[in-house]
């Protein structure tokens, strides 16, 4: 016979909640309230939930279960969310693919992750075909979906007491340090926490409807598609950056956070002034006000009638450390020191872990509720990034007299571009693989639409070798985003190197002006 539970555990449990429990009670408080728009239909809470049941079902009939990964490769669609919440019924995990990833880097996230079943659209599914191991191993999403989700009843409602908020929900892909992309693994709890600190630092009602354009397989738009779930509100479904589509989305639905990615946002402007369009109600917009023009901070804000997200955040850590300034509507700021979330605790440190002087440029290490559980199978770098018990975040900044924080540099240098992060050595890796270059290094240069793109310095053996065999590999093997936006030849001896020989490439950097 099995003990009866003691008190402590009892009350232990009930403490606990997941995504899916939290995403059931909004249906219980109003099945019939909009949950999901796409350009075709909407769905309410309770058709949301019985498909994604059905979905579940699907899973299980597959074997799949609890901490069994299961993979999407899709552009932005409904079938996403129910996939997000099939996951969260099952106790599976979602593996988010990055469709924009070359066959060799989509091949190496999927190997990683080791899923029973791949969900992929239509529009990916030669991708994925291209990749052995996986036909019979993946569900289409259109009709063969329509027809799975059709044949199956809605699965019994989990038994959300023995899930653990601390089971893994999703995987984010994050680029690497030595090329290849991590899997960042984000919990129930992480996601359940986010969501409150989102709508506690920038006001956000529950019914506030939430715009789903950027990729779903990145934080911001999966942060904030579940958050929204579990809150009641309702999420909009549109296909990438549609600038005439979001335009009267502005106009017609009252919207918490607006992302708009560097290099979309003067753009985005001149639609909305061309339009004329009054936005019915945005609580903030914007992301990564440190690789936006002022100018054109301050020009959108007007427009929206919406204050800019001054954060610094990551897939790693959701929108903390850094997730509690708004820049007002219609400023051009001259400063972007940021203020640190009341959600976290936060040390700046020297190589050796010891905390820096204010004013002192130091690594970034946070701790928190917000954080992610790690990278999957990736032991050493956990031991590494997650050292003394801090997140080290790779990004240095000084703390000002006032208590904000000015980010100062990467410690691993990365470079943002319209929204997607790439790290020097994914493209170094690609180039150095022809046999005629010597050396190479990757840098970043300023840039008016996409904030900053990659630049490539290279040391060639072999007079044949030309910047377009350079290019044409570069776009065999990497996705789009991540090819150089100019490739310069130099001699072996004028990369600048330090005392133990590493390419200083900030010094590289320098050369830019001239070089371009």
């Amino acid at each position: 016979m099995t003990p009866a539970p003691s008190a402590s555990a009892l009350i232990a449990r009930s403490a606990l909640s997941t995504v899916a429990g939290l995403f059931l009670q909004q249906v219980r408080r109003g099945g019939g309230r909009p949950a999901v728009q796409t350009r075709d239909a909407t769905l309410s809470y309770a058709d949301l939930c019985d498909r994604a049941r059905r979905l579940s079902s699907v899973l299980e009939d597959k074997g799949i279960g609890p901490g069994d990964r299961v993979a999407i490769l899709s552009e932005n669609r409904g079938e996403y969310l129910e996939a997000y919440l099939a996951a969260a019924m099952t106790g599976a995990v979602l593996a988010c693919q990055n469709w924009r990833l070359s066959t060799a880097e989509l091949t190496h996230c999927l190997g990683l992750v080791e899923p029973s079943l791949v969900l992929v659209s239509e529009r990916h599914a030669d991708k994925l075909a291209q990749i052995a191991g996986y036909a019979d191993k993946c569900l289409v999403l259109g009709d063969a979906y329509e027809a799975a989700l059709a044949a199956a009843a809605p699965s019994a409602l989990p038994a959300l007491e023995d899930l653990d908020p601390e089971a893994p929900l999703l995987i984010l892909y994050t680029s690497g340090t030595t090329g290849l992309p991590k899997g960042a693994v984000i919990s129930h709890r992480a996601q359940i926490v986010r969501n409150m600190v989102t709508r506690a630092e920038f006001s956000i009602d529950a019914a506030d409807s939430f715009v789903a354009w950027s990729p779903m397989y990145h934080m911001g738009a999966a942060d904030n598609s579940i958050g929204t779930l579990m809150a009641g509100g309702k999420v909009i479904v549109v296909d990438g950056f549609d600038q005439g589509h979001l335009a009267e989305v502005v106009r017609e639905e009252p919207i918490g956070w607006l992302l708009l990615m560097p290099g979309m946002v003067g753009g985005f402007a001149t639609e909305i002034e061309t339009r004329g369009v009054t936005a019915k109600g945005i609580k903030v917009c914007g992301v990564m006000a440190d690789l936006v023009p002022p100018a054109e901070i301050a020009r959108i804000t007007r427009l929206l009638d919406a204050p800019y997200a001054n954060t610094f955040g990551a897939t790693e850590t959701g929108c903390p450390p850094c997730s509690s300034s708004l820049i007002p509507i219609g400023v051009a700021p001259a400063s972007l020191s940021k203020e640190q979330s009341i959600f976290c605790e936060v040390r700046l440190v020297d190589p050796d872990g010891a905390e820096v002087a204010d004013g002192a440029p130091g690594e970034l290490a946070m701790r928190g509720p917000t954080l992610f559980s790690g990278y999957w199978r990736n032991e050493t770098t956990n031991l590494s990034d997650f050292r003394d018990g801090w997140f080290h975040m790779g990004d240095v900044f000084r703390r000002n007299p006032d208590g904000s924080l000015d980010f100062v540099d990467r410690v691993k240098y990365l470079i943002k571009s319209g929204g997607e992060n790439i790290y020097p050595a994914e493209i170094e890796r690609v180039i150095l693989a022809d046999p005629r270059v010597i050396d190479a290094a990757v840098v970043r240069r300023p840039d008016p639409k996409w904030g900053e793109v990659p630049i490539a310095f290279v040391a060639k053996q072999d007079d044949s070798l030309t910047e377009a065999d350079l290019y044409a590999r570069c776009r065999a093997e990497l996705a789009g985003y991540k090819q150089p936006k100019g490739i310069h030849f130099i001699a072996m001896d004028a990369f600048p190197r330090s005392a133990s020989g590493k390419i200083q490439r900030h010094e590289l950097e320098k050369r830019l002006p001239a070089a371009d």
